[in-house]
């Protein structure tokens, strides 16, 4: 067992598949709703469909895996504004994002405050956090969050 400043190699250096790196684990969760109120007009509307999505988030340290959060959610038609709206994930990601809420501000500390390179950040999360970001979305990030000068 490996004590307090020993050095543990990572288990994926070397590898080059894709195929062969650790399964994610997967963690579902279900925002399926039959009626929401619609975010325009406050008018309830019903389901029109059940839909899936695949978040990225922080992975687990003691299985050394990636976690994957597959959100069930609905979304509705309002017949009163014609419109569609998803239910609120407001809570776990952005809109359109494949990256948790907790993932983001990782990266973007990581750039920030520690000082690191784009490159170097997006290696850092992958080797102690099991979760892959690429270089360019993280300065997507800090750039958006307006913090690197």
């Amino acid at each position: 067992m490996a004590g307090p400043g020993a050095y543990v190699p990572d288990v994926t250096e070397g590898i080059s598949r894709v195929e062969d790196l650790p399964k994610p684990k997967i963690i579902r969760r279900k925002r399926d709703f039959k009626r929401r109120r619609c975010p325009d007009c406050d008018h309830f509307a019903y389901r029109d469909k059940v839909v899936q999505r695949v978040l990225h988030d922080v992975g687990d340290p003691r299985s050394g895996r990636p976690v994957d959060i597959q959100v069930t959610y609905s979304q509705h038609y309002c017949t009163k504004c014609r419109s569609y709206f998803n239910a609120d994930m407001d809570d776990l990601a952005l809109p359109k994002s494949h990256y948790t809420h907790r993932v983001v501000s990782m990266a973007v500390r990581l750039v920030v405050e520690d000082g690191l390179p784009y490159r170097a950040a997006s290696w850092h999360l992958w080797r102690d956090h099991r979760v892959f970001v690429p270089w360019g979305t993280i300065q997507n990030w800090v750039e958006a969050a307006g913090k690197k000068s």
